[in-house]
C-alpha cells in the first residue's frame, strides 16, 4: 500500500481507521483474546483516572514542520538578509511573503495534498523559496540532480509523478528533451513547467506550450494565502533520489518531523549560532542541502547563493560577505587547496565536510588556509548528516598527524538520532570497541527516512532487524566513535585479508604528485584480488607507476600496497562522487595478475 501518493482525504481516513482499530486490538492476539481485551479496557480506565485532566489540543500540540521556521524568521528576523545572489538581496520578511505567494500560485494550478513539485536548478534563490513554498502548498518537494541527463530526468519525473517542475534557464534544454521522452516513450503528459530566468535577463525561447515564468507566476499568488500545514508529522515533505550507479536511483522519502529535527541537528553540528552567513557550496538538491535550507531559517541566517562552485568565487564570497560557515565534500576541499586562486582567509570560516572520509593531508592543508574543519557522516536515507566527529579538547595537544587522523573519524550520532552502531549484519550483535573488528554501520531514530517511494521490498531490506542498514563498513573505537572503513562492495579481499580501499587512498593522497586517487580490486591469479589504484596527478608532475607503488610499500604493509597503478581522470557521478563501479569494470578489463 503506497500512502505517499494517495490523496489526503483517503490517507487520513485509512490512518484514523487503523489507529482506532489498533488501539483496541493491540493486546488481543493469542488464545485468550477475550480476556486480554477485557484487561486492556480495564487498564485504559485506570489510566484515564490516574491522568485525568491531561489533554492533547492545539494549545499544547502542533505537528513539527520546517514551515514554522520560515514563519518565525519573518517575525523575529524580518529585516535581516535572507538571500544574497550577486546584486540581488532579500530579507526574511520578503522571503516569507514570496513563499506564501508562490504556494498560492501552485494551489491555483490545482497543486494540493501529496502532489509532487519537482525542481531542476542550481543554488539560486528560487531553490531556497521552493523548499518552503512546496510544503506550504501541501505538496512534496522533489529536487532533481542538475547533472542528470534528459533520459534520467524523464525516468524520475515518471516515477515521482511530478505535477509541476521548476527549471533553471540554463537547464531548459535538458527539461525539453525529457518532456519529449515522457510523451513519446511513456505516453505521459509532462508536468507543468515554470522557468527560472536569470535575474533581469529575458527568458530563453522554448517550444513547450503554456510555460510559466517564475517571477510572474509568483506574482500571481495571493499574499494572504494560508499555508497548508501537515496533518501529521509523518506526512512526506520531500523525495530525494539517490545518486545510483548502474540501476535506477531510489526515491528516499523524508517527512516533516525528520526534516525539522535534522535541520536543527545539522545546524548544531556545523557550530552555528544566531544569524550565521552560509555559503552554498553543497548542492541544494542534495539531501535538501543537508537540511540546512530549513535550518538557516530557524537561525535567521543568510544564504549566499553560488551558481558555480569555483575556488575564486568561494574566496571572493568569503571576503565580500564575511561568510562564517560553508560545507563541501572532500572533493571541494581538494579543489580549494590545489587552486591557484587560494588565499589566506581574513577570518576563520567553519567548513563541514562529509562523503568519503577526508584524508588527513587534505584536512591539514585546508586548515592552514584559515578554515576550521568539522567532519560529518551520513547518507541520503538519514537526511544527510547523521554523525559528527565531536571534538574533544584533550585532542588539541596531540601531534598534528594524530590530531587529523582523529578528525577524519565519523564520530557519534547527533542529538536528533536515537542511535548509530556498528553491527554484525547477520547476528545483529554490536562489534567490540577495538578499532579493528569491522561490521556494518546502522542507524535508527526519527531522522531515518520513511522509506523508498514505490519500493516496499527495498524498504523492508533496508530496515531488516529494526535498523537502517547503510551498506558502509566500519569499526568502533574504545571511546565509542565510529570510523568508516569502506563500502561493503569496495573492500579488497587479498589472500583472505580484508583491505580497506580508504586506508590505501589515504596514503596515496600523501604523495606530493597525487591530486586524486581511488582504489578498487583487480583479479589476481594467486591472491584472488589485489589493490588497483587509479590516480590523477597534479599539473606539472611526472612520475611513473612504480614510484607510486614504492611509496605505498614504504607506508603500508606490503600486502596492502597497490600492485597496479593507472593514471588518468577519475569518473564521477552527478553528485561528484567517484564512480568506483566504473573503475572496477576497468580493473577487471585489465585481466588477472599472475
Amino acid at each position: 500500500m503506497n500512502l505517499f501518493l494517495r490523496r489526503r482525504t483517503s490517507h487520513l481516513i485509512a490512518r484514523r481507521i487503523f489507529s482506532a482499530v489498533s488501539s483496541k486490538m493491540q493486546y488481543c492476539w493469542g488464545n485468550n483474546s477475550r480476556q486480554l481485551c477485557e484487561l486492556t479496557v480495564n487498564l485504559e480506565d485506570l489510566s484515564r483516572k490516574k491522568f485525568e485532566g491531561l489533554v492533547r489540543c492545539p494549545a499544547n500540540y502542533v505537528p513539527l514542520t520546517p514551515i514554522s521556521f520560515l514563519e518565525r524568521a519573518a517575525r523575529v528576523y524580518g529585516d535581516r538578509t535572507s538571500v544574497v545572489y550577486g546584486i540581488y538581496k532579500c530579507s526574511w520578511e520578503e522571503t516569507h511573503l514570496r513563499c506564501v505567494k508562490l504556494a498560492s500560485a501552485m494551489a491555483q494550478l490545482g497543486i494540493s495534498g501529496f502532489d509532487v513539485v519537482a525542481t531542476l536548478a542550481p543554488n539560486v534563490p528560487a531553490m531556497q523559496e521552493l523548499h518552503f513554498a512546496a510544503p506550504m502548498a501541501g505538496a512534496i518537494l522533489c529536487t532533481l540532480n542538475t547533472r542528470h541527463d534528459s533520459n534520467m530526468i524523464s525516468i524520475l519525473l515518471h516515477h515521482s509523478e511530478a505535477k509541476i517542475i521548476f527549471v533553471d534557464h540554463q537547464l531548459l534544454h535538458i527539461a525539453q528533451q525529457a518532456f519529449h521522452i515522457l510523451a513519446s516513450e511513456y505516453k505521459t503528459k509532462p508536468p507543468i513547467l515554470v522557468l527560472i530566468p536569470e535575474h533581469n535577463n529575458p527568458s530563453p525561447s522554448c517550444d513547450i506550450p503554456d510555460i510559466h515564468e517564475y517571477d510572474s507566476f509568483l506574482a500571481s499568488g495571493d499574499g494572504e494565502f494560508v499555508a497548508r500545514r501537515p496533518e501529521t508529522e509523518w506526512d512526506p515533505i520531500s523525495i530525494n533520489y539517490t545518486s545510483g550507479t548502474t540501476s535506477r536511483p531510489k526515491g528516499v522519502v523524508y517527512n516533516h518531523r525528520g526534516a525539522y529535527i535534522n535541520a536543527l541537528a545539522t545546524a548544531s553540528m556545523h557550530g552555528m549560532g544566531s544569524m550565521p552567513v552560509y555559503l552554498w557550496t553543497v548542492p541544494m538538491f542534495h539531501c535538501n542541502g543537508w537540511c540546512l535550507i530549513w535550518g538557516l531559517a530557524a537561525l535567521g541566517g543568510t544564504n549566499i547563493c553560488l551558481r558555480q562552485v569555483e575556488p575564486k568565487e568561494i574566496f571572493n564570497s568569503i571576503v565580500l560577505h564575511h561568510v562564517t560557515h560553508m560545507s563541501g565534500a572532500p572533493t571541494v576541499l581538494n579543489m580549494i587547496i590545489n587552486s591557484s586562486d587560494q588565499k589566506q582567509l581574513p577570518h576563520k570560516v567553519n567548513i563541514s565536510t562529509g562523503g568519503a572520509p577526508p584524508p588527513p593531508s587534505i584536512l591539514s592543508k585546508i586548515e592552514e588556509l584559515g578554515f576550521r574543519v568539522s567532519h560529518l557522516y551520513g547518507l541520503t536515507e538519514v537526511y544527510g548528516p547523521g554523525t559528527s566527529c565531536i571534538w574533544k579538547p584533550e585532542w588539541d595537544s596531540l601531534p598534528q598527524e594524530e590530531r587529523f587522523r582523529f578528525k577524519a573519524r565519523q564520530g557519534m550520532e547527533h542529538f536528533g538520532l536515537e542511535e548509530v552502531d556498528v553491527k554484525d549484519p547477520t547476528t545483529m550483535k554490536s562489534v567490540p570497541k577495538d578499532g579493528a573488528t569491522m561490521g556494518e554501520i546502522m542507524f535508527r531514530g526519527n531522522t531515518v527516512m520513511s522509506g523508498y517511494l514505490k519500493d516496499l521490498k527495498a524498504t523492508q531490506e533496508a530496515f531488516a532487524g529494526g535498523w537502517f542498514r547503510s551498506g558502509d563498513l566500519g569499526v568502533k573505537h574504545e571511546d565509542g566513535y565510529i570510523e568508516v572503513k569502506d563500502r561493503s562492495k569496495d573492500i579488497v579481499i587479498s589472500g583472505g585479508e580484508n583491505i580497506s580501499s580508504i586506508e590505501v587512498e589515504t596514503v596515496l593522497y600523501r604523495h606530493s604528485a597525487v591530486l586524486e586517487a581511488a582504489v578498487v580490486a583487480r583479479p589476481d591469479n594467486h591472491w584472488g584480488q589485489t589493490p588497483c589504484a587509479f590516480v590523477k596527478l597534479k599539473d606539472g608532475f611526472d612520475v611513473d607507476p612504480q614510484d607510486i607503488m614504492n611509496f605505498c610499500r614504504d607506508h603500508l604493509p606490503h600486502y596492502m600496497a597497490p600492485r597496479t597503478v593507472v593514471f588518468g581522470d577519475l569518473p564521477r557521478n552527478s553528485t561528484g562522487k567517484i564512480q568506483k563501479y566504473i573503475l572496477r569494470e576497468k580493473a577487471r578489463a585489465l585481466g588477472s595478475l599472475s
